[in-house]
């Protein structure tokens, strides 16, 4: 382990990302503790480094202030006596949602779980004056005691926001009016909330067959309402998420607490296990006595057809409980879907 002058050690990489990478540390006041190692950019000029070194260690010691349980804690900042890079010394958490999304959708209880406190967390941020910019499945980490928190807050400012979400993959993410101004607000931050929200109940394999990249057309207005759904989600989500992404931001959710209120009304029950592969969408779920099954097999982008049944968990026989009866569009095996799950 290096040691520096603060009493910090520092141990080996476990992540990375576009800002720096990010070590396991210890120190003698909260033991271990994850470290960010800010660093240049490959095409940053050194000039513009320097000055924007400076600038993360100020915004450094303010994210230090900003405690709240939903918020990963930013313990302290150092500067590395060899390079004058600042080091955040942070909360470590034991993961995030990067991996989860990759994996395919996730239940509504969870994703509303999650985001509920994620949007505290957020509520804490704004009530500071503080913006975070780049919310998004990665930023969401799950600490030691299973509670959600957002990360890497405060790193991004309007200067960089396009330049950043264009290197990092974070360009989906961008409302549509920062596209046209470069500068973010609270309302921009719940847009970015509401991407988050729709990519959790959807999952990568989904997300990665919308008919153009959002980057693409966001800016273009109407992004929001044209988006495609897994029939299983309820009305009351989609309506929740479009609010938060709505074109205008005086017509969208207007702050955090907005947020909080609306997916306190969504609906869970039933919550169904659903997995997306390329050519077939399957949903489970269980009663006390039975697991019903639901499958959507894609023929060719024309062709689909689709079957439901039960079967006991104990004895018994297995029941149909509905089907196209052959290939049909997609349309219509959409909206016979939904017509199921509701």
């Amino acid at each position: 382990m290096s040691d520096l002058k603060s009493g910090l050690q520092l141990g080996p990489k476990i992540g990375g990302g576009f800002f720096g990478d990010v070590h396991s540390g210890n120190d003698d006041v909260h033991g271990n503790v994850a470290v960010k190692i800010l660093r240049q950019y490959l095409d940053e000029a050194d000039e513009n480094w320097q000055l924007r070194k400076e600038d993360l260690l100020k915004e450094g010691q303010r994210l230090s202030q900003a405690a709240h349980e939903n918020i990963v804690r930013v313990y302290y900042v150092v500067r590395d006596e060899s390079t004058g890079n600042p080091w955040l010394v942070m909360e470590i958490c034991k993961g995030g949602l990067q991996a989860t999304y990759d994996a395919g959708p996730m239940g509504l209880i969870e994703v509303r779980r999650i985001c509920s406190q994620i949007a505290l967390g957020l509520q804490s941020l704004h009530s500071r004056r503080m913006l975070h910019r780049d919310i998004k499945p990665g930023n969401i980490l799950i600490n030691r005691s299973g509670v959600a928190q957002l990360g890497d807050f405060g790193l991004v400012t309007d200067k960089l926001v396009l330049g950043y979400g264009s290197r990092a993959g974070y360009s989906d993410h961008i409302a549509p009016e920062v596209w046209k101004t470069s500068v973010t607000s609270a309302k921009s931050d719940v847009w970015a909330l509401g991407m988050t929200i729709y990519r959790l109940l959807h999952g990568a394999s989904w997300y990665s067959r919308l008919p153009a990249k959002p980057r693409d057309v966001i800016a273009d207005g109407g992004f929001a309402a044209s988006l495609p759904w897994l029939p299983h989600i309820p009305d009351g989500w989609r309506r929740a998420i479009r609010k938060m992404m709505h074109d205008d931001p005086d017509l969208r959710c207007q702050t955090a607490s907005q947020v909080i209120s609306s997916l306190a009304n969504v609906e869970c029950d039933p919550d169904w296990n659903c997995a997306v592969d390329p050519k077939e969408i399957r949903w489970t779920r269980s009663t006390d006595t039975r697991k019903i099954f639901v499958v959507l097999k894609s023929h060719s982008p024309r062709r689909h057809e689709w079957s439901a049944w039960s079967e006991p968990l104990g004895a018994g026989n297995r029941r149909s409980l509905g089907g196209s009866a052959g290939i049909v569009g997609y349309m219509e095996a959409e909206q016979k879907l939904r017509n199921f799950f509701d």
